[in-house]
């Protein structure tokens, strides 16, 4: 295995010049000044902090976020990175949890939180403007503002690649806390380690090679794991230049990134995918004479790699790969993916496992699939009959955490006496090591014969119905209830009496469903489910 952090020091020294980080329509760093300003961070926390403290990140996406991160994830000081989201409440309570003594964040952020609350704050900055934003004690604004005059004394004949030096024999020293807000409870603070990030490097060099001739636009939060690696560490390790949004990505402003950009690959979640699908295939396919053509060999080949050209151009000609995650791939929408040849797949991990359990690439991806277990990780289902039979999916591997951060009970609970990471999902493994996953241990209920029913797979059905755009179901008493969202625009313009929608939606879900796990009823909901970053409906909110 080789330290990510000698994969950043040798990209930093080769393609010193080459643009590393990038706001779209901002600032750009080279891999020059991403290092010179890295290695000012270092010579402030030798002053300040020291390598055995914490730091928070509280920061919108952007080239400072990245530079923030590595400024304290090579120093080997413990990185907190904090959702963009997070209620200033929350941040309070994780930056005291976290015994955080820096805070890196936005000057318009910081002005909602106390520094009264978070006693163990030290200092405060503005990543935006590297400004002092708060300190506890003069002496440390004095150190801040005297660092370009410490750093021309250590670096008298200038800042060259051979001076860049980044730590690689800490690979169990603790690298990141990560608080995830999950679907199903509070947040826990994850411990990662050096080992942890390096072990999904080595993996996804090797399985989806990246190089210095590629770009990557970022979309997902950097303060989540899923972007955290994939769309930041992974390929900024290998020379590859990464992109971030100054705005909140909206679809138009997507599309106009993905022209400028060109990525190589595409990362986002089901929902996104689904979307387009919705908007931009499932009204052409729909025609009456569209179905006739697309049921004629040849013909329909000619309209499928159409459609398909048409959507790669439309993300910048360049994806050879879409990647997605956070939750299954509604059926339908798959089946059209399938015909259509878009090359796709579907992963599947978690934060505790920093974040890759399982992934294959497009060619040899199987539908319904989340992939095969990724190389470091051995995975294994808790059930009678593997093949058949649902069971926990449980992992263990060189990626997979070290536990709760100051959570000892909760660090018990996740792990078997062997080792093996609980992941609270079900799944089976088919011969060829393919995972399915049926749902979450937590969602699952019993049917009236003990039968066990998995929600995700009704909402897939319930998600097909027209004018659906998202369900939850649930038990209530003994009785499935699906909850939905609707296209309110969509039912209004195809002239449907509102009062009908939810009896068309259960009949259309339920001739697709057995007996025991047929809905009693359909409530629809003013509002879009609240989700968590990465796209998963938080299912303990609704009941």
């Amino acid at each position: 295995m080789v330290h990510y952090l000698s994969r950043l020091q040798e990209a930093t020294r080769k393609f010193w010049d080459k643009p590393a980080l990038n706001t779209l329509g901002g600032e750009s760093f080279t891999y020059c000044k991403m290092s010179t300003l890295i290695e000012k961070f270092h010579i402030f926390f030798d002053q300040v902090i020291g390598k055995d403290r914490n730091v928070a990140i509280w920061a919108k996406n952007s080239a400072r976020w990245g530079m923030s991160f590595f400024a304290v994830n090579t120093y080997g000081a413990v990185a907190v990175p904090l959702l963009a989201d997070f209620t200033p409440d929350t941040v309070i309570r994780l930056i005291n949890h976290s015994e955080c003594t820096v805070v890196l964040t936005n000057a318009d952020k910081w002005k909602h939180l106390d520094p009264a609350s978070m006693p163990e704050v030290r200092v405060a900055i503005d990543v935006d403007n590297l400004k002092i934003l708060y300190c506890s004690v003069p002496e440390i604004e004095e150190h801040w503002n005297s660092l370009d005059e410490k750093f021309a004394e250590k670096y008298p004949d200038g800042f060259s690649p051979d001076d860049v030096h980044y730590p690689s024999d800490n690979f169990d020293d603790l690298a990141v806390i990560s608080y995830t807000s999950g679907s199903t409870g509070d947040p826990k603070g994850v411990m990662l380690t050096y080992r942890n990030f390096s072990a999904t490097v080595d993996f996804s060099q090797a399985k989806r090679p990246t190089s210095e001739h590629n770009k990557m636009v970022s979309m997902l939060p950097m303060a989540h794991m899923y972007g955290l690696v994939t769309e930041f560490i992974y390929p900024l390790c290998f020379g590859t230049s990464i992109y971030w949004m100054a705005k909140a990505p909206t679809p138009a402003a997507l599309l106009n990134a993905f022209q400028q950009v060109k990525p190589y690959q595409l990362i986002t979640v089901p929902l996104v995918m689904e979307k387009i699908f919705k908007l931009k295939i499932k009204p052409v396919v729909d025609k009456p004479m569209m179905k006739v053509l697309c049921s004629i060999p040849l013909v329909n080949r000619i309209i499928f790699n159409k459609i398909r050209n048409g959507l790669i151009d439309a993300f910048g000609g360049n994806i050879t790969e879409i990647i997605l995650g956070g939750a299954p791939v509604n059926p339908e929408v798959e089946k059209w993916f399938k015909r259509i040849r878009l090359p796709y797949m579907v992963g599947y991990g978690m934060t505790e496992a920093t974040p890759l359990i399982a992934y294959e690439s497009a060619a040899r991806f199987v539908p319904g699939s989340c992939g095969k277990p990724v190389s470091c990780t051995t995975v294994r289902i808790d059930s009678t009959d593997p093949h058949t039979v649902p069971g926990e999916i449980q992992a263990k591997g060189d990626n997979i955490c070290i536990g709760y951060y100051k959570n000892p009970e909760a660090t018990a609970a996740a792990f078997t006496d062997d080792g093996f990471l609980r992941t609270g999902d079900l799944g089976i493994i088919d011969k060829d090591g393919n995972i399915f996953i049926k749902g979450r241990s937590k969602c699952m209920f019993l049917g009236p014969s003990g039968q066990n029913i998995y929600p995700e797979e009704l909402e897939a059905f319930v998600n097909c119905e027209p004018f659906v755009v998202e369900s939850v179901v649930v038990d209530r008493g003994g009785r499935i209830v699906a909850l939905v969202y609707v296209d309110k625009a969509a039912v209004a313009r195809e002239g449907v009496p509102v009062d009908q929608i939810p009896e068309r939606i259960k009949a259309g879900a339920n001739r697709h469903l057995p007996g025991y796990s047929k809905i009693a009823a359909v409530e629809v909901v003013d509002e879009p489910f609240e989700k968590t970053p990465k796209m998963s409906i938080k299912r303990f909110l609704y009941k």
